[in-house]
């Protein structure tokens, strides 16, 4: 069964920094594009940040650039994301994917179930 397993988020005030971390099991993902989501309630879920297979090549939701650093490591099979400077618009559920390309990873088959990510003021 694959399964990608989001940890990491928490409770923490404007300014503050999180590391999201997720971890795949059930195969590996070394050779997909894996990315970030995030959906507020009432809002449509949102790209956050994506990175290619080999970690050469990232982006950025405009929102989220220069607080928020994805990398990625193969040999563990896991990704994260590093988020400082958090602002309370950042609340949300994030979620990580993986597929074939950045540009494919919203409409992936392969999802975490999320992790509450809550920024007060």
């Amino acid at each position: 069964q694959v399964q990608l397993v989001e940890s990491g988020g928490g409770l923490v005030q404007a300014g503050g920094s999180l590391r999201l971390s997720c971890a795949a099991s059930g195969r590996t993902f070394s050779s997909y594009a894996k990315g970030w989501f995030r959906q507020a309630p009432g809002k449509e879920r949102e790209f956050v940040a994506g990175i290619t297979w080999s970690g050469d090549g990232t982006a950025y939701a405009d929102s989220v650039k220069g607080r928020f650093t994805i990398s990625r490591d193969n040999a563990k099979n896991t990704l994260y994301l590093q988020m400082n400077s958090l602002k309370p618009e950042d609340t949300a559920v994030y979620y990580c994917a993986a597929a074939q390309t950045i540009a494919t990873l919203y409409s992936s088959n392969y999802w975490g179930q999320g992790t509450q990510v809550t920024v007060s003021s």
